[in-house]
């Protein structure tokens, strides 16, 4: 008997493998996500704390899913949507200014009800995992391009997608920047690392 194929939302090339040459439009629709709200650098304790508590909090969810309703899958990417009180000079803010939501993606058949039966188990191992909430997030139109290397090197594509992309296409800014963490900066050189740079956006 064949095993049961895992779900593994990175198949989807749409929304996780855009090309890194050019800017793509996506409609992102709704989906379920676990997530832990903060402030801080990318850098700081509260992020990587943050960090920590989702995937505990995601990996008992998975294996919840695969133990009691015999439906498995990969735990999804780390990503994370930021922003700054004022969005026009987020470049010149503090990182410590900088807020966040980190998150991670759940499958359709994952509920909240089945996230909490899920937490205390999540909790005893890390006690932020009591932090994370399960919340429904959609972002419609977006443009969204792959970045290739360093994190710190981002700011050139992010640039030209706000200063030429956008008002070149008619377009902008309707949600927080969101990125989407395809490399693990644990295990991969900077050079190596993949990140999906996303923006919701709108008619001007």
């Amino acid at each position: 008997m064949e095993k049961p194929v895992k779900l593994d939302v990175k198949a989807d090339h749409e929304l996780y493998r855009p090309p890194a040459d050019r800017f793509v439009e996506v409609d992102v629709p709704e989906m379920p996500f676990l997530m832990y709200h903060g402030q801080g650098s990318p850098e700081g304790e509260g992020f990587q704390a943050a960090i920590g508590a989702l995937y505990s909090m995601s990996y008992g969810v998975k294996f919840a899913s695969k133990s009691r309703l015999g439906r498995d899958y990969v735990v999804p990417p780390l990503e994370a949507l930021w922003w700054t009180d004022d969005p026009q000079d987020f470049a010149r803010t503090s990182p410590e200014q900088w807020r966040w939501t980190a998150m991670i993606r759940l499958p359709d058949w994952i509920d909240e009800a089945f996230v909490e039966q899920c937490r205390a188990e999540a909790v005893a191992k890390s006690p932020l995992a009591a932090e994370v909430r399960f919340e429904r997030w959609t972002e419609g139109r977006s443009v969204q391009i792959l970045h290739l290397g360093s994190y710190a090197d981002e700011a050139p594509t992010i640039a030209r997608l706000h200063q030429e992309y956008l008002p070149q296409h008619g377009l902008v800014e309707n949600g927080h920047h969101h990125e989407i963490y395809l490399g693990d900066p644990r295990h991969s050189a900077p050079e190596r690392l993949r990140t999906v740079l996303r923006q919701p956006v709108r008619p001007a």
